[in-house]
């Protein structure tokens, strides 16, 4: 006796006979293709600072299209030799100034006026201690970032001292102190100079710089602080497909227990004007879980 193939019909729940094709042919859809995004960048860069509210809605939007690799570019070693001529920029005081021009230009408050009182000697370790939180698990190493930019831009901490890496580290809720330590070793130094050697593979010669690169090794590079538009446009010379942004998280859901957020990024997130900011805030976070502060003449908005 023929034994009859049969299965169950997906689509109308009827089990039935398969028919006489065994081996049917067909065509999957392409797999879709990750872009790789190498974001070059340091801790004390003022127009990565001012990149902040562009690239944080760039990646809320089109994040799903890409992996984003975050690597250190060694922006200041020492002072010893260093000259940027460019910005006229010769010994740490005069960083003070430039600070404060691209403060007002960005509205990403910068103070600057420690580069007069304490300025930073080496944008290396915040930049190690980056590494070594990156290595471990947990995946801290953005909050570390954002945490030293806030600290060292807006509240003018010097964020190459032991004493504040550790205070940032421990907000965070890791071991500020062990991990800190932890930076000053030659290993730290070592996963540091992989960055550099990254960076140079790029062709990076400033920061922010934003690479680009499918699976077929192709890219684009886009270099300094520009406009979301700019991005997008340069992703979607990557991607087959038309770009579909994803949905924003709404301001409750993007803005957690500590975490503060200026005027300008709600501003760029939400497509509303500066004015409109107060309100905003009032009408999508809950009664006694925020505060809202000034600095430097722009409001920012903290979750409590």
């Amino acid at each position: 006796m023929n034994e009859k193939n049969m299965m169950c019909d997906l689509e109308t729940g009827v089990c039935g006979e398969t028919g006489d094709n065994a081996v049917q042919e067909f065509i999957l859809n392409p797999i879709e293709k990750k872009v790789t995004i190498y974001y070059a960048t340091d801790p004390i860069c003022s127009h990565c600072w001012a990149l902040e509210p562009v690239l944080n809605r760039f990646v809320e939007e089109y994040g799903h299209y890409f992996d984003l690799n975050i690597v250190m570019g060694g922006l200041l070693a020492s002072w010893q030799g260093f000259s940027d001529g460019g910005n006229g920029i010769q010994k740490p005081s005069d960083v003070a100034q430039h600070w404060k021009e691209v403060g007002e230009h960005s509205r990403m408050p910068i103070d600057g006026s420690l580069w007069h009182t304490n300025p930073i000697l080496s944008s290396y370790p915040p930049s190690r201690l980056f590494k070594v939180i990156q290595s471990k698990e947990g995946g801290k190493e953005h909050e570390f970032l954002r945490s030293a930019r806030e600290s060292v831009f807006a509240f003018n901490r010097n964020i190459a001292e032991e004493g504040v890496l550790v205070d940032i580290v421990n907000q965070l809720g890791m071991d500020g102190k062990q991990i800190v330590d932890e930076a000053s070793l030659e290993s730290a130094q070592d996963l540091l100079e992989e960055d550099f050697q990254m960076v140079a593979r790029l062709g990076v010669r400033g920061f922010p710089s934003i690479v680009m690169v499918n699976e077929e090794n192709k890219g684009v590079k886009i270099v300094g602080a520009r406009s979301l538009e700019t991005y997008v446009q340069a992703l979607q010379q990557m991607v087959s497909e038309d770009l579909q942004p994803k949905e924003l998280p709404t301001l409750e859901k993007a803005l957690h227990a500590g975490q503060l957020r200026f005027s300008k990024e709600i501003e760029i997130m939400y497509n509303i004007e500066r004015d409109a900011v107060q309100s905003f805030v009032e009408s999508h976070l809950p009664d006694n879980t925020y505060r809202v502060h000034q600095i430097l003449n722009e409001m920012y908005v903290q979750r409590i």
